[in-house]
């Protein structure tokens, strides 16, 4: 719509503080801090410099820390998170996981991670679900499913994880 067009284009902290704009009673100086607040619960570095930035200025890390903390901002009990972590390097992605497992503990937030990237998913989650064309076909706790796949889709994403010594077989997950 009109409204997600305009703020994408807009500054990364008006970006950030749309939330607080759209669901508290802040008054602007209370959204600011709020917002330069949240931009360094994500560990963007110098919240008041980047603050009057253009996403564009922003590398891809940084720009994912930014979008975190405006979801993040109003502390939902949800968080919904697709492909968070995707065309970022190993290096960025493990530090935005390490993030999102600070914000659950942290504020006790709940997140539903979607991903293909069944590593990160591992790493990131305590429960999963497989879905298959658009229907879960096996769901449990992370650790049980990859050990111990039922279904035969999620037996072929299990053996299809790359491991350091090629894909896993079927008797080593």
């Amino acid at each position: 719509d009109f409204e997600a067009v305009y703020i994408s284009a807009g500054k990364i902290g008006a970006q950030v503080e749309e939330c607080l704009r759209l669901h508290t009673d802040m008054n602007a100086a209370e959204r600011r801090a709020r917002a330069l607040f949240a931009m360094a619960a994500v560990e963007l570095p110098e919240p008041e410099a980047l603050y009057d930035k253009y996403p564009h200025q922003l590398s891809g890390g940084m720009l994912q820390r930014a979008m975190i903390a405006a979801a993040a901002v109003v502390h939902p009990k949800l968080l919904l998170l697709d492909e968070p972590t995707t065309a970022l390097d190993v290096m960025i992605q493990s530090q935005i996981l390490e993030l999102l497992k600070k914000l659950n503990r942290e504020y006790g937030m709940s997140m539903l991670f979607i991903s293909h990237n069944l590593n990160v998913v591992r790493r990131i989650t305590s429960r999963v679900a497989v879905m298959q064309t658009g229907v879960i076909v096996e769901s449990g706790a992370t650790e049980e499913v990859y050990a111990n796949p039922r279904h035969p889709y999620t037996k072929k994403l299990v053996a299809a994880i790359p491991s350091r010594n090629g894909p896993a077989s079927d008797s080593n997950p």
